[in-house]
């Protein structure tokens, strides 16, 4: 089937889905799970992998880094060929290669085969968000079920973030290290066998040959940018990371200026000049910036501050995915009696709540506060990010929805991106700041440097000390780390609320969704 416009029932109605879809559905949510779970899953398995194939440091870099530099260069090129030649044909090929790679990389023998495997894991992931995005918006045309649609997608995501850990703990228990990677392999055969059956087969008949100029361009743009952004938040401004950033605008100028100039763009800037889906589109990065501001911080604070287990503190960080969770499947029902603008500036406003109490953490008896605000965050940014996800794709015309949805995930990473090096690189300046002040005499200069680097680097260096002053480093370290916290989740906590006037301000007009039907009603 390929519906460049919507077909309407006898009675003037858009068609509901029925069985088929809602099982398509549960489908494409487990590959989303599976998605967001190998971004996460993959930092526990660190020590094991540096013990067992003994990777420089730069190496170890890449083989954390590659994925996520893949999967954003990859999202629009990916979302646009799904439009091209079929989005279940370039989602199954996908899922196809996630297989494959998936087992060769849980045997690779060495770091750089872990490495091209996880390059190639990123090519396959960015065939996943775009192409359940978009199949999602064509399976389900009826306005309720949509919505309720996107949010089981929105909340495969957020539970994959939060079960991750916890699966990949226990696997790490008892297996090796390449144990992790298996997690992917039953649910992505299980999409290779149901997906031909259930999900039907969209593109756009009128679009034209992709163009590899474009794509490589497309490409080339994100490496750039994110690299010259995850850079920045790991050794700060330097020469290196200016240039990536430069090189990566002006790619983006290159490729701005062939697609105004193409009869046939591979990505139809005229998207842009939609309000609601420009408006959308930078809410939706600015949230997921904010949430960077407890994501990144939260797990270490678990860890090495509080001294948890990683299977403990993948346990502690539960209830956050489960609050994400209840949010998205919440918000379905909640949207035919409340305006997108108070849904959306409300969700950010209770997130800037949550990043305020953050900086309240104290290095002994946070958990519970620390929990609390990560729930009160997951709440928060749940509506915002189903609501906007809809906002963006359901505003594009059908038969670029594939694109639509790629620019949605970019923006995504984007905000990602941004997270990570303005708030990655405050918190870093604050606790090496401190730590210039702090830190006790007696230590050698190679020692200084480690802790000075991370507070994971200060923990193994104090660990090596005698008590007293062992005790004394990590003391100092912790301390500093929070103080990065307490300002980083101040900054993050504010641009929330901003964001939320600014929702309020440019949404205010969008009307209530207004379908007459019930929630919830699955039914053929």
């Amino acid at each position: 089937m390929d519906p460049v416009s919507p077909v309407l029932t006898p009675d003037g109605t858009l068609p509901r889905a029925g069985r088929t879809e809602w099982v398509g559905l549960t489908v494409l949510a487990l590959a989303c799970l599976v998605y967001a779970m190998d971004m996460t899953v993959l930092h526990l398995a660190v020590p094991m992998i540096s013990a067992e194939l003994h990777p420089s440091s730069a190496q170890l870099l890449w083989v954390i880094d590659i994925y996520g530099f893949m999967v954003a260069g990859l999202l629009i090129t990916m979302g646009t060929l799904g439009d091209r030649i079929g989005r279940r044909r370039i989602l199954l090929f996908g899922a196809a290669l996630f297989t494959m790679v998936s087992v060769v990389a849980a045997f690779a023998t060495s770091t750089e085969v872990l490495i091209a495997c996880r390059a190639l894991l990123g090519i396959a992931g960015a065939t996943v968000a775009p192409s359940t995005l978009s199949l999602i918006f064509n399976m389900f045309r009826d306005a309720r079920q949509r919505s309720i649609a996107v949010g089981v997608w929105v909340g495969a995501y957020s539970t994959g973030g939060a079960v991750g850990p916890i699966f990949g703990g226990v696997l790490l228990e008892h297996f090796w290290w390449g144990s992790v990677f298996l997690l992917a392999v039953p649910v992505m055969v299980l999409l290779l066998v149901l997906g031909p059956r259930v999900l039907p087969e969209f593109r756009d008949p009128e679009a034209g040959r992709l163009d590899p100029l474009s794509a490589a361009l497309c490409v080339a743009t994100m490496i750039a940018v994110v690299f010259g952004m995850k850079a920045i938040a790991q050794d700060g401004l330097g020469l290196g990371p200016v240039l990536a950033l430069a090189g990566g605008a002006l790619l983006a100028v290159v490729f701005t200026r062939r697609q105004l100039r193409s009869s046939d763009p591979m990505l139809d800037l005229r998207l842009f000049r939609l309000p609601t889906f420009r408006t959308a589109l930078v809410i939706n990065m600015i949230g997921v910036f904010v949430a960077f501001g407890y994501f990144l911080f939260v797990a270490q604070y678990f860890q090495l501050v509080l001294g948890m287990s990683p299977l403990a503190t993948g346990l502690v960080m539960a209830p956050s995915g489960l609050g994400f969770l209840i949010g998205s499947q919440l918000t379905p029902r909640v949207m035919p009696l409340v305006r997108p603008a108070y849904l959306i500036g409300g969700g950010l406003a209770l997130t800037g709540v949550g990043l305020l109490m953050m900086t309240q953490l104290s290095a002994s008896d946070g958990y519970g506060l620390a929990l609390a605000a990560s729930v009160v965050c997951s709440l928060g940014l749940a509506p915002v990010f189903g609501i906007t996800t809809e906002m963006i794709v359901g505003s594009a015309p059908p038969e670029q929805a594939g694109a639509a949805s790629g620019v949605s995930e970019t923006g995504a990473e984007l905000g990602g991106a941004l997270g990570i090096s303005i708030l990655g690189s405050v918190s870093i300046a604050i606790y090496r700041g401190d730590l210039a002040t702090t830190l006790p005499a007696g230590l050698s200069d190679d020692d200084v440097h480690s802790v000075r680097d991370t507070l994971g680097a200060a923990a193994r260096v104090a660990s090596e000390l005698p008590g007293d002053l062992g005790d004394a480093v990590l003391g100092a370290a912790r301390t500093a780390y929070l103080h990065g916290v307490h300002i980083t989740a101040a900054i993050a906590g504010i641009a929330s609320l901003v964001i939320a006037v600014v929702a309020l301000r440019h949404l205010w007009n969008v009307p209530v969704l207004d379908t007459g039907e019930q929630a919830g009603d699955h039914d053929d």
